[in-house]
C-alpha cells in the first residue's frame, strides 16, 4: 500500500524535528520544506539546520521562496496597521497564509495532500458541529491555539498537528533520539523577522518614517507632553514613555487619525467590554447571541468567560465577567467552547 504523502514545516527547531520524526514513525512519506521567509543570518541557519535534521531523518528537503508571499502577507500588513494605532499579532496573519495557504498550496504541487507543522494543538473534529477546529493540547504550557484560530475548513482539514499530544519535555526527550544538537535548541521567542524586537526600529528602517510627532494627552484630552509618533506605542505600556508626571502613566489608547496617544493611570486599563472585526469561524459558523465562552485577548492570557453577541453581521461584542487589563486593539480574540477554538476576530478601537 503506498505511503501517504506529507509536507512537513522544518524550520530545523526542537519541535519541527519531532514532528517530522513522529510522521515517519507513523509510516508517511515526509518531506521536509523550509519556507525561506525573510533575509538575514537566522533565515540561513534554519536552512542549514533544517537540511542536517533532514538528513538525520532521512528524508527528502527543499527549501521554498515565501519573501515575496511574506512580505506583502505579513510584513507589510505588520507596518500598515501599526501606523494605524494597532498592534498586529503577525503569527496569526502568517500561520493563515503562509504555512496554512501557500505552503499547502507548494504540497500539492509537490504531490502531497496534506501539510504538518510543530504546533503545539490538536486538530479534530468538534463533538456537536461537526466541523474542523483547532483544540488544545496535551499541554497548557506551550499550548499554541490561540495563533491557529484563523485556518480555514481546507486547511485544518489537510493539517497535521502530532506534537500536540505531547509536553514540552517528552518533545526533548524524543528529539534526543534524534540529534543531541538539536534537542538543546531553545524556544524562539520574537518575531522571526524582528529578532532583537524593536519594532519601531524596524519599522522605521523599512518605511524611513517614524511617523509625526504628536501630543499625549489625558482621558479629558489636556495636553501632557508629545509623543514621537504613534507607531512607538502600544496599550498597556509605561516604559519608553519619555515624561515623568510623578505617578505611573501607562497607554490607554493609540488614535493615529488625530496623532494622539491617551494616558491613565493602571486602573482605567481593566475593561470589560470589547468589540472585534475580521470575523474569522471556526469549530462554529456562527456566533450566537448569548453565547456563553471562554476567551484570550493576546496569547499569554489564562482563558476567561465572556457573553457574545452580534453587533452587526461583521462585528462582534464580546463581555467578560471580570474586568481584563489592557485590552489592545490590532490584537486578536480567540473564543473557545471547552477545549475547542470556536473562531475569533481583530480587536477594534473602543470607540468604532
Amino acid at each position: 500500500m503506498e505511503q501517504e504523502k506529507v509536507i512537513v514545516g522544518l524550520s530545523g527547531g526542537v519541535d519541527s524535528t519531532v514532528c517530522a520524526y513522529l510522521l515517519k514513525q507513523q509510516g508517511y512519506d515526509v518531506i521536509g520544506v523550509t519556507m525561506d521567509l525573510w533575509p538575514g543570518e537566522n533565515g540561513d541557519k534554519a536552512i542549514k539546520d533544517a537540511k542536517m535534521v533532514a538528513e538525520k531523518l532521512g528524508i527528502p528537503h527543499y527549501v521554498l521562496n515565501f519573501r515575496e508571499e511574506f512580505k506583502e502577507k505579513v510584513v507589510d500588513n505588520f507596518i500598515d496597521r501599526y501606523f494605524r494605532g494597532l498592534t498586529p499579532n503577525p503569527c496569526v496573519v502568517c500561520n493563515r497564509y503562509i504555512k496554512g495557504e501557500a505552503l499547502l498550496e507548494k504540497a500539492h504541487e509537490l504531490g502531497a495532500a496534506r501539510i504538518a507543522t510543530g504546533h503545539y494543538a490538536r486538530v479534530e473534529k468538534h463533538p456537536i458541529t461537526g466541523r474542523y477546529a483547532i483544540r488544545n493540547s496535551a499541554t497548557a504550557e506551550k499550548d499554541q491555539t490561540y495563533a491557529l484560530y484563523r485556518l480555514t475548513q481546507d486547511q485544518l482539514k489537510s493539517m497535521i498537528l502530532p506534537v500536540g499530544e505531547y509536553t514540552k519535555e517528552e518533545v526533548r526527550k524524543i528529539a534526543e533520539q534524534i540529534d543531541g544538537f538539536i534537542a538543546q535548541k531553545g524556544d524562539s521567542q520574537d518575531i522571526c523577522f524582528i529578532p532583537d524586537g524593536e519594532y519601531a526600529s524596524f519599522i522605521v528602517g523599512q518605511r524611513g518614517d517614524s511617523g509625526v510627532v504628536g501630543d499625549f494627552v489625558d482621558q479629558q484630552g489636556n495636553i501632557l507632553g508629545q509623543h514621537k509618533g504613534v507607531i512607538h506605542y502600544t496599550v498597556g505600556q509605561r516604559k519608553g514613555l519619555g515624561l515623568a508626571f510623578g505617578k505611573p502613566m501607562y497607554v490607554y489608547s493609540v488614535d493615529s487619525k488625530l496623532n494622539q496617544v491617551v494616558l491613565c493611570e493602571n486602573e482605567t486599563l481593566f475593561q470589560t467590554k470589547l468589540c472585534a472585526g475580521e470575523l474569522a469561524y471556526m469549530a462554529f459558523d456562527k456566533f450566537e447571541n448569548g453565547m456563553r465562552l471562554q476567551a484570550k485577548i493576546r496569547y499569554g492570557n489564562k482563558l476567561a468567560w465572556c457573553t457574545v453577541k452580534m453587533i452587526d453581521e461583521g462585528t462582534l461584542e464580546c463581555v467578560f465577567d471580570e474586568p481584563q487589563r489592557a485590552i489592545t486593539p490590532g490584537q486578536s480574540l480567540v473564543l473557545y467552547d471547552g477545549d475547542y477554538v470556536v473562531g475569533g476576530g481583530i480587536i477594534l478601537p473602543p470607540q468604532v
